[in-house]
Formats: C-alpha cells, structure tokens, sequence
C-alpha cells in the first residue's frame, strides 16, 4: 500500500513536469473577483477559446486546471488561486485545404491575412484553425506547439491581419501583451453617412468599459446612402463586436454589417466592409518593436469609387 502511495506521488510529480512544458497561459485571480464560477470566468481570462461549448471541453480534458489540479466548470472562483491553460491534448486537426496570404513568419509566431467569411476557430471543419497546418509551417524551437494557434480572435465576416503563435512561449507572451493591451490594432471600414473627422466613442458593452478611437479617412456621395465614409478605426480595449457595436450606436453603421446594421445597408453579395489592416507589438522573444501593415482591401476602394461615379453620373 505505502508502495503504491509513493508510486502516485512520483507518478503525479513527473506528470506535472511534462505538463509544465506545455503551459501556454498562468492566471492568477486577483483580488476583488467574487461570485463567478470557473465556467464563465475562463472566457475572459482565455480570449482563445472561442466559445461557452470550447470551454467546458477544455475543462473536461483537463487542459484548464486550477492550482495544478483538474476541476469542474462549477468551482467558485477565489482571489489567489492559479489558473492555468494546457496545450490540448487531442490530435492535430485534419487540415482544411485554403490558400492563406502569410505576411510574417519566423519560428516563434507568424501573421496571415484572414480572409471574410471564414470563422478563426470553432467546431466546424472551415476554420482557419484547420487552414494553418498547410500554410505556417512548424517551428523547430523545443517549445514548439504541435500545430499553429490564433492568438486572438477576429469575427467570421472581418478580414485582416491575425497573429498565429508557434511556440508556447509565444502564446504566453502575446497573451500577456493583449491582456496588458500593449498590442496596437488599427482596422479600416466603410461606414454609412458622413461621419465627422475624428471622434472618441465610449459606450459601454454589456455593462463594461469599452473605447474605440477613429479618424475620417475620406467619403463620397451616394445615390443610395446619401454618404459612405471610409475611417480608420483604433479600439483601446477589445469588448466582442465592439466596432461593430460602437459605430452602430454612434449612428454610423458599417456597410454590410447584418447583426448590427439595417437592411439598406445590406450588399448582396459583398459582406462586412471592415478589416484589420495594421498590428504593433514587441516580439514576444527579442522584444524589439513589430509592425506588420496589409493594405486597405480592394472591394472597399473599388466600392467608393463605383459610387462616386454613380452620384456624378446621376448628378451631370
């Protein structure tokens, strides 16, 4: 019996060794956290996991633990205890064949250009998530992660810039930049109306502080919209949908925007006119200063210009 005992301890702690290379994120909970179950407070602290379902299957693998043992999505939350995310532990996904436009790699983390329409991650099949494996490659560094992982999230119908971790140590120091929001995001979008030069929108989401900064880039004529505005768009905090949502109660809707929008600025066929075309951050190694820039996509320009033609034309 006490032979077994002591085979469980060493077997724990060697366990524990092993999961310790495969850390990608340590939280710990900080005082003034109270009444709020592990369930719903690990989707704030782990912005990588993209749903309520992805979480809880997180915690059944017990890839989320809490002081270094398994737990349940039940468990209060305290000030002091550690939180820590695990590498998963089931297989690689199967690969989604799609091209993807890599604009920065090294062995440590890269950033592709996300194309619209095609959800970061989640349990369908068509995901980025599925699509890195055949277009980043693997790092040769001893914390490599078995296969690439966004690390934040942009929605299904935004298109743009997306960092793509490659090692653990990656993940966990460009999470932290995020989290500290250290991490610099500008987007680009059409917006319906003539929206005044610059403007700070502070409206809070779901009760909590959120901030968006934007600056007029250009606007025209519209037969149909009276004006469309092109902006650059710099959100200082990172609320779910906050530009859409921020623009909308402002009373200037992205173009093609269904959740937040109306339906006359709806384009059949031409989706949400917003894309993040610009990230700042340090290296998560060398810490020296990265810009990566993608241009302004060609359907928003194209668009403007079709629209100004159509004003003039109508107008001669």
């Amino acid at each position: 019996m006490q032979r077994k005992a002591v085979f469980s301890v060493l077997f724990r702690l060697a366990l524990r060794k092993i999961m310790e290379l495969v850390i990608l994120k340590t939280h710990i909970v900080p005082e003034g956290v109270e009444d709020i179950r592990l369930y719903d407070y690990a989707q704030q602290i782990f912005p990588t996991i993209p749903s309520r379902k992805g979480i809880k299957k997180a915690i059944a693998r017990e890839e989320i633990i809490v002081d270094g043992e398994k737990t349940s999505t039940g468990l209060w939350i305290k000030p002091g205890q550690k939180i820590e995310l695990l590498e998963s532990s089931i297989n690689p996904p199967k690969e989604y064949h799609l091209k993807l436009e890599v604009v920065y790699e090294d062995e440590y983390f890269a950033v592709i250009n996300k194309p619209a329409g095609i959800p970061v991650s989640g349990n369908q099949f068509r995901t980025i998530q599925n699509a890195l494996i055949g277009n980043v490659k693997l790092s040769k560094e001893e914390d490599a992660l078995r296969w690439p992982k966004p690390v934040h999230r942009l929605d299904s119908p935004t298109s743009g810039l997306l960092l793509i971790a490659k090692t653990a140590k990656a993940l966990v120091k460009l999470g932290q930049q995020f989290e500290n929001k250290e991490i610099q995001k500008k987007y680009c979008a059409i917006v319906i109306g003539e929206i005044p030069e610059t403007g700070t929108i502070d409206f809070e989401i779901e009760g909590l502080k959120s901030l968006t900064e934007y600056q007029l880039n250009r606007f025209v004529p519209s037969l149909r919209n009276e004006f469309l505005s092109l902006v650059n768009l710099y959100p200082k905090t990172g609320r779910t949908h906050q530009l859409r949502i921020h623009l909308s109660k402002l009373g200037f809707s992205i173009l093609g925007d269904k959740l937040y929008g109306n339906e006359g600025g709806i384009l059949v066929g031409k989706g949400l006119f917003l894309a993040a075309i610009e990230l700042q951050f340090n290296h998560p190694i060398t810490k020296e200063p990265i810009i990566i820039e993608a241009e302004v996509p060609y359907k928003f320009n194209a668009l403007l210009e079709r629209e100004n033609r159509r004003w003039e034309k109508y107008n001669d």
